[in-house]
């Protein structure tokens, strides 16, 4: 039987959309997409993709961590971004955020759901036995 764990962010749509912040399964693990918003309900930083880019991965790596992964896992990401002009700020910070860890990456130009909302992040991680 594969073992599987779930853990939620505390969204507003996670209720509603029957969704969770992230999913394990196995040594696979799934993080939803996660932006820049605050517990208070409020954009983090509005406008500034680095910012923004930082503190959804921290939010990231707290979701990882309740599911028993970390960043050096993580093996895929996936950033949308608002406007294709800040993706060079947000680049540089999934460059420092994952500097030889390496993970695949995609990205693209979206709508997002919040007016100053410049990205969102999802990650894919898959837990190696650490020896």
């Amino acid at each position: 039987m594969v073992d599987i764990q779930t853990t939620y962010g505390g969204g507003r749509f996670e209720q509603i959309g029957s969704y969770s912040r992230g999913k394990r399964v196995g040594p696979f693990v799934f993080i939803a997409g996660t932006t820049a918003i605050e517990p208070s309900g409020k954009l983090h930083a509005p406008n500034d993709a680095y910012a923004q880019t930082i503190y959804a991965f921290a939010r990231v790596e707290k979701a990882l961590s309740e599911l028993g992964a970390a960043m050096t896992d993580v093996v895929r990401t996936r950033m949308y971004f608002s406007d294709m002009a800040a993706a060079g700020d947000a680049i540089r910070a999934h460059g420092e955020i994952f500097k030889g860890i390496d993970p695949v990456t995609t990205g693209c130009e979206v709508g997002l759901t919040t007016p100053g909302m410049m990205v969102e992040v999802e990650a894919d991680a898959v837990i190696a036995s650490r020896v």
